[in-house]
């Protein structure tokens, strides 16, 4: 049982990670960053080749991985999306969804379609922990997600920087009236979920393998975790994560394989439905 719920959260903790990318780009800019599982898996083939060919340590990986996503969605605010801004239609949306396409094709003709193997932790034991065994690597994705909500949570609402980007989502003309730069922080936004996302790539690559669909097989099911969380709340975003990775898991094992897609869904129509703005969403008030 323990060692099912080892998997679950470890999982689950992929989910949340892309769920947090997420919310760092749709808190200071409103948009909903389609791209955004896709720099996973920038981080993760960057760390396949840092691993086998220039045998670079682990941490000058992530280091490298950082950099490269960083650029990569600063050129994607730049060139898809702030062309687009208040122009109506959420053209953004399409746009984003084309980078994502087009970075899974960029991989796809680079390094094939065959999954390839990360070898960061390919020799380490199982672990025996809290009567389960779990993989190291497992416990690591597990904690960078629980440290990646809080601190992402902690600079959002403590400091002058995530102040201002609360301020720019919830009114955009507002915000620049005050003296908020809100296309830099816009722009800003981008680079730091790239950068993050990147950076985890190669710890998420070490269990799921390096593969050109790799973010694709991840956005949907980081949206579902979003969705039961609710947009904008880091903490929603672990736990919608958890939930979806432990539903998986559990249906995996319980009714058959096929029933793995089923029941999250089922449970993401049950939220909706219930809950519209998820677990930990923020209920806005409109004057009519």
């Amino acid at each position: 049982m323990m060692t099912t719920i080892w998997a679950g959260l470890s999982l689950g903790a992929i989910f949340a990670i892309v769920a947090i990318g997420y919310n760092v780009v749709y808190i200071a800019s409103r948009v909903f960053n389609f791209a955004q599982a896709q720099f996973v898996m920038i981080g993760a083939f960057i760390g396949l080749e840092a691993a086998s060919r220039l045998g670079l340590p682990l941490w000058l990986t992530i280091i490298v991985c950082a950099i490269v996503g960083g650029v990569i969605g600063g050129l994607e605010e730049l060139l898809a999306v702030r062309w687009l801004r208040g122009r109506g239609a959420h053209n953004e949306l399409v746009t984003t969804l084309g980078v994502a396409t087009l970075l899974s094709g960029i991989a796809l003709v680079i390094w094939g379609s065959n999954p390839q193997r990360i070898p960061f932790f390919s020799d380490s034991a199982p672990l025996d922990l809290l009567g389960g065994r779990v993989l190291l690597v497992e416990v690591i994705i597990i904690l960078t997600a629980v440290v990646l909500a809080v601190a992402v949570g902690i600079i959002t609402k403590r400091t002058m920087l995530g102040l201002a980007s609360l301020a720019t989502s919830e009114d955009r003309e507002a915000g620049s009236l005050r003296g908020v730069n809100a296309g830099l922080l816009a722009i800003g936004a981008f680079v730091i979920a790239g950068a993050l996302l990147a950076a985890v790539g190669p710890l998420i690559g070490a269990k799921t393998f390096a593969v050109y669909n790799l973010g694709d097989l991840l956005a949907v099911k980081a949206f579902v975790a979003l969705a039961i969380g609710g947009f904008g709340s880091y903490a929603g975003a672990v736990v919608g994560g958890f939930a979806v990775g432990l539903i998986e898991v559990f249906a995996a094992r319980y009714l058959g394989s096929e029933w793995q897609n089923i029941t999250v869904f089922f449970l993401l129509l049950l939220v909706l439905l219930i809950i519209p703005n998820g677990f930990f969403g923020r209920r806005a008030g409109r004057t009519v």
